[in-house]
């Protein structure tokens, strides 16, 4: 296999896992949700466009989503330092928390699918887990 299908084989299995995940925790919560506070924590407050952009959601829809998720307490609305005609949006302390429960979620409905790995099969899942989040967080960084 090339290094490309290696790649696209990643993030297929990726997808896959994402919609494992969502079956098995049973999660009313919108994916969209969980990309949006994510993107939210790791690049900081950003506009309801580049939000969308970042979430690959439409700005109607993530403007529909933040309005939800600042009723819930998740996130805020504040104004932008740089355009005090524009407002910025912000991950509060409960979406942090809201955020770090989902992801333990993941990982106790997503374990008993590797239950039968062996030590070798650990090791490299481990390794392939640290190069991708050094190639991909922060997702806007330059590299």
């Amino acid at each position: 296999m090339s290094r490309a299908e290696d790649i696209a084989e990643i993030v297929t299995a990726a997808h896959t896992l994402t919609r494992l995940a969502a079956l098995e925790t049973r999660n009313d919560a919108p994916a969209a949700q969980w990309r949006a506070l994510s993107v939210l924590q790791t690049e900081g407050p950003l506009r309801v466009g580049a939000l969308a952009t970042m979430t690959r959601t439409t700005q109607p829809g993530m403007t529909r989503l933040v309005g939800q998720l600042t009723e819930s307490g998740l996130v805020a609305r504040e104004s932008d330092p740089d355009d005090s005609r524009a407002t910025v949006v912000t991950i509060t302390p409960a979406g942090v928390a809201a955020l770090a429960e989902w992801r333990v979620e993941l990982r106790a409905a997503l374990e008993p699918f590797f239950a039968d790995l062996d030590d070798d099969d650990w090791k490299a899942l481990s390794r392939v887990a640290r190069i991708l989040s050094a190639r991909t967080t922060p997702v806007g960084a330059a590299r």
